[in-house]
């Protein structure tokens, strides 16, 4: 824990490490929770700020999640490896490619399902939910497609609260960037309007404010007025979420 002086607004870290999440497993399903989620609850980590869910699944061949309905979410879905197919109550119909991120505004109200259509490989993903600052509006729907628009030894900005480069807009006041690092290469995260960080590492190693972060680890940075540095010790990728 680290913390500013009196004059100074007070800063933290907090470390989620991968090992200490929550869990569920099912015949077609291995899950971590970062946050409290199903019948998983943690009074520590309920949530962090508008950032209310960080699910790591591990899908088997064959398995998915029915249709099934959401409101009032912003929903991000990172597939790590494998691939995973989406339809919605929208008329969308994909299958998305490991390395590549969809997004799902639930809106007003959206119907989907999400299946591993492999019959003979797993598919792993995070799946994240922001909160929306305001409640209703048409669903929405997007992909990236990592592969293409991030960048090496980069952060490349992939959602925001309002336009901003290629951006896609998200109901929140936020930023989701994707950051790519080849080991002993390092690169620095500006200070920001928005003053809470998380960083989730999708695999690697990082160092950054003090800490050391492993394959899932997850960091917590509140109040945190000033760029800082993010060095990686093995080639590395993760999430960057600046939040209200």
């Amino acid at each position: 824990m680290h913390g500013g002086n009196e004059e100074q607004m007070t800063w933290s870290v907090r470390k989620r490490l991968a090992e200490e999440r929550g869990s569920a497993e099912y015949s077609w399903l291995h899950a971590r929770f970062t946050f409290s989620f199903a019948e998983y609850f943690d009074p520590d980590h309920i949530r962090f700020h508008s950032l209310n869910v960080m699910n790591n699944d591990v899908i088997e061949p064959g398995g998915g999640f029915k249709t099934h309905p959401h409101k009032d979410a912003e929903i991000f879905t990172y597939v790590m490896s494998g691939q995973l197919e989406h339809k919605d109550s929208m008329g969308n119909g994909a299958i998305i490619q490991a390395g590549d991120l969809q997004y799902m505004s639930a809106g007003s109200g959206v119907l989907h399902s999400e299946f591993n259509p492999s019959q003979e490989t797993k598919t792993e993903l995070y799946q994240i939910w922001l909160k929306p600052k305001e409640s209703g509006g048409e669903p929405r729907y997007a992909e990236k497609k990592l592969s293409e628009a991030a960048n090496a030894n980069a952060l490349t900005l992939l959602f925001a609260g309002q336009e901003k480069g290629d951006a896609t807009v998200i109901r929140q006041d936020a930023e989701i960037s994707f950051g790519k690092l080849d080991a002993g290469r390092s690169l620095e995260v500006p200070a920001n309007e928005l003053p809470h960080s998380w960083v989730q590492l999708i695999d690697g190693e990082l160092e950054l404010l003090g800490e050391t972060l492993k394959r899932a680890d997850g960091l917590a940075i509140s109040n945190h007025p000033e760029s800082f540095t993010v060095n990686a010790r093995q080639s590395s990728s993760f999430l960057l979420f600046r939040l209200r």
